[in-house]
């Protein structure tokens, strides 16, 4: 089975070796068909990785190294102070 990974702005980087990273998606609407955001948070292993507040990282699926732990940090997409 392929792991997931899901692209993620940290929103968190207080706990040791751990950042929490909010993840949004849109759905569609069942009966009004309109497009609706939706956002997940997770926790994630910086893996080694130095990672500060309002970074975009990609997070990919990992075994459970704590009770809401089950993803790690690959790579830093955006840095924090970067323009696109």
């Amino acid at each position: 089975m392929a792991k997931k990974t899901f692209i993620g702005k940290v929103v968190s980087n207080k706990m040791t070796k751990t950042v929490v990273v909010e993840i949004e998606r849109t759905v569609k609407h069942p009966i009004y068909k309109k497009l609706i955001r939706k956002t997940g948070r997770v926790k994630a292993d910086t893996n080694n990785i130095e990672v500060s507040m309002n970074e975009m990282v990609k997070i990919e699926q990992a075994r459970p190294m704590s009770k809401g732990k089950n993803f790690k940090v690959i790579e830093i997409i955006k840095e924090k102070g970067a323009k696109s």
